[in-house]
């Protein structure tokens, strides 16, 4: 059997934490003020829908919290669920960034993939939502 605990026959602890997981988020701590969150996840991984290559990017998250703030430990499960995933640069950056606006419901938000080149090209998909408000 591949990726399985040998003691318990089934999936290795990690593997169950990303399948379990989900978006969560939390009371914005100070909701009248206007600030940014920046996240970054450098080890993005999902799987090329026309050669089933693996493809790696740098993901640059930022956001202005309207209510809710997303929980970290959630959102490095959420996106290591896209590992296995065939999807394209573009489809798996507009998905992420509805799933988050879906959860946190921002003031703004900015998701910047930054894709390793593969055969000398280099792509970087940026998509956005609301309106930016100076810090």
């Amino acid at each position: 059997m591949k990726n399985v605990d040998p003691h318990t026959h089934s999936p290795l602890y990690g593997e169950r934490a990303i399948n379990e997981g989900a978006l969560i988020c939390f009371d914005n701590p100070s909701p009248n003020r206007v600030y940014e969150i920046s996240i970054d996840l450098p080890e993005f991984t999902c799987q090329c829908p026309f050669s089933g290559y693996p493809d790696f990017a740098v993901l640059r998250l930022c956001y202005q919290p309207a209510l809710k703030v997303v929980e970290l430990k959630s959102i490095k499960l959420y996106v290591n669920s896209y590992r296995n995933l065939t999807i394209s640069h573009e489809e798996a950056a507009n998905r992420i960034l509805d799933d988050l606006i879906s959860v946190c419901e921002p003031n703004w938000m900015q998701l910047e993939a930054d894709f390793n080149p593969r055969g000398n090209v280099h792509t970087v998909v940026k998509v956005s939502h609301g309106i930016r408000k100076p810090c």
